[in-house]
């Protein structure tokens, strides 16, 4: 069969054991989610990082580090970067519309800025990708997203998510916007329940799913809700060819990569209204339009684990023709690895853009 690797998995603890070196070793595998487990210092990060890397050059390694309340690393000499919803909330400071323009410029210098903090630090430590920005509108009802978002209002949202995303590429590292085609509607957590969404397509597409349109060409990696919006299709986003398809390829046009959410959330454990195995969440995201699933947090069992059956499964499905390898996601896999070489932790620190990218952040309380 001809190469890709689209599972990305997760790691048990500070260093890799045997096991996790045989599956990181395994051709279907893509890269590495890390979580705070995985953290202990940045000099044990920057090991675990070589140690990965060490089994394969190509590997992806990754990361949810948003700022704010999702940062996986927070001591040990990294910025404790401030959530999205201030620098929205640096943007309407502004006490008239004569002075929007003035907040807005300050407001977008600051994400660049953030972003730039965001990935310089997590590439000086060897993390290649982070699962930022937030795309989603905050209406106040989500509890998982609220202050995650930058704002409400779509432009708003699309003209900071693109400054972050601007400064994360100043560092070396490309971007992932989440949660397609949007998270901020709806009041339930997709970590322990599955979401409805009942507006119409128009609606979402007006309102949520607009920054992807606008950012279409400079997006490198989108991620789709564990959402299902009843009134375009039974099936969450992430498991959804009309989202993946038709909506974000076609009519929105995009051409970078797509992952999707971690399927051992609940609300990817329940397609067409049953449970559904790990390996079969994973076919159905595959067959559906992602380039990479995320298998998080089973790497704890070694023997059994969700992730070795999605491994042997997944090798079946391709053997007997139930799943087709894709050349174009193992293309845009590769895309994400980083540009360039990054610089140390110690260079980094004493870099003039790193300082002055310190002195625009807003304060992160």
């Amino acid at each position: 069969m001809q190469f890709h690797a689209p599972l990305i998995i997760d790691v048990a603890g500070h260093r890799l054991s045997p096991v996790d070196r045989q599956r990181l070793a395994h051709p279907l595998v893509g890269g590495v989610i890390l979580f705070g487990r995985n953290w202990k210092d940045r000099a044990q990060l920057t090991a675990l990082c070589r140690q990965i890397k060490a089994v394969r050059a190509d590997l992806l390694i990754a990361v949810d580090h948003e700022g704010g309340r999702v940062q996986r690393f927070r001591t040990g000499g990294f910025t404790h970067l401030p959530p999205m919803a201030a620098f929205g909330a640096r943007w309407m400071r502004a006490a008239s519309a004569a002075r929007e323009g003035e907040a807005a410029l300050q407001a977008m210098n600051a994400a660049t800025a953030a972003g730039y903090v965001l990935g310089a630090e997590l590439r000086a430590c060897g993390v290649d990708l982070s699962f930022a920005p937030v795309l989603d509108l905050d209406y106040g009802e989500s509890s998982v997203i609220g202050d995650r978002a930058f704002g409400r209002d779509p432009r708003v949202v699309t003209l900071l998510a693109q400054s972050l995303m601007q400064g994360m590429l100043q560092s070396g590292m490309a971007h992932c916007g989440k949660h397609f085609p949007g998270h901020g509607f709806v009041q339930a957590d997709s970590h322990l329940a599955v979401p409805v969404d009942t507006r119409s397509l128009s609606a979402i597409l007006s309102e949520d799913a607009a920054p992807y349109g606008w950012l279409s060409a400079s997006l490198r990696a989108v991620m789709p809700a564990h959402v299902i919006y009843s009134r375009v299709d039974a099936r969450p986003a992430g498991f959804s060819r009309r989202w993946l398809q038709d909506v974000l390829r076609l009519r929105l046009g995009f051409t970078g990569a797509i992952f999707s959410d971690d399927l051992s959330m609940a609300a990817a454990r329940q397609i067409d209204g049953r449970a559904v195995s790990f390996t079969t969440a994973a076919l159905a995201a595959l067959h559906a339009g992602c380039d990479m699933v995320l298998l998080c947090n089973q790497s704890v069992v070694d023997e059994g684990s969700p992730i070795d059956d999605a491994i042997d499964s997944l090798s079946r499905a391709a053997l007997e023709g139930i799943w087709q390898p894709e050349p174009a996601s193992e293309e845009r896999r590769l895309a994400l690895l980083p540009a360039g070489a990054p610089l140390d932790w110690d260079a980094l620190m004493v870099s003039a853009r790193y300082m002055q990218a310190l002195s625009l952040l807003p304060d992160s309380d």
